[in-house]
């Protein structure tokens, strides 16, 4: 299937760490490269990118964020050697890491391109633990006990989610099933309605034309 874009869909179900490597070609008007991940209501987001270019080499590296509800969460234009982006998720829903890479007009060559190295952590894998570790005075097995409450925490929430959206789904399928059973008996009723009512007419044409 073609596109003007090239959509890389990464969906995680539960709070992981994303690392992909992505290689962008630097255009005058390019299309944008996104990588799609899902994170849950309140969360924290960390994006870490690193590439193999820099500044002034002839290529503007642009990134915008954008959840599946049209929103922008951040933007970030003119990527050097490396940028970190953090937002706090407002719902639950997908979003979208979107990249372009534009080629400056004074530059001659017509094959540059950028590697993006992209991490994406979010919920508890985002935090900086070891800042808690000192802030809070914290042994690393309590840290460590810590992070995996906080990861326990977020897979029970997450399924939460999923068990509700299942009962979303299951009312809706249940509530369209209820109108087709009762659009399906109006349409029969109405059809035998209008045969009965053909029979009475054509019955009476036919005695009022002595035919019977």
């Amino acid at each position: 299937m073609k596109s003007s874009s090239m959509l890389l869909v990464i969906a995680t179900l539960f709070t992981f760490i994303t690392a992909l490597n992505v290689d962008i070609l630097a255009k005058a008007n390019p299309e944008p490269v996104c990588i799609r991940d899902f994170v849950g209501e309140n969360q924290l987001v960390v994006i870490n990118i690193k590439t193999n270019g820099r500044i002034g080499d002839g290529q503007q590296l642009n990134v915008v964020v954008t959840d599946s509800l049209g929103n922008e969460l951040r933007k970030k234009n003119d990527i050097g050697t490396s940028a970190r982006i953090t937002f706090t998720s407002f719902h639950s829903a997908a979003f979208d890491v979107c990249f372009t890479n534009v080629l400056e007009t004074k530059v001659k060559y017509s094959h540059l391109s950028r590697e993006v190295e992209l991490d994406i952590e979010s919920g508890a894998a985002a935090r900086d633990w070891n800042a808690i570790q000192v802030a809070e005075k914290l042994k690393p097995n309590e840290v460590e006990l810590r992070r995996v409450e906080e990861m326990t925490a977020e897979i029970a929430s997450e399924l939460q989610y999923l068990k509700k959206r299942e009962e979303r789904m299951r009312d809706t399928n249940e509530s369209t099933n209820s109108r087709v059973k009762y659009f399906s008996t109006l349409v029969v009723i109405s059809l035998v309605g209008l045969g009965a009512w053909q029979i009475q007419y054509l019955r009476h044409y036919f005695k009022v034309k002595h035919i019977i």
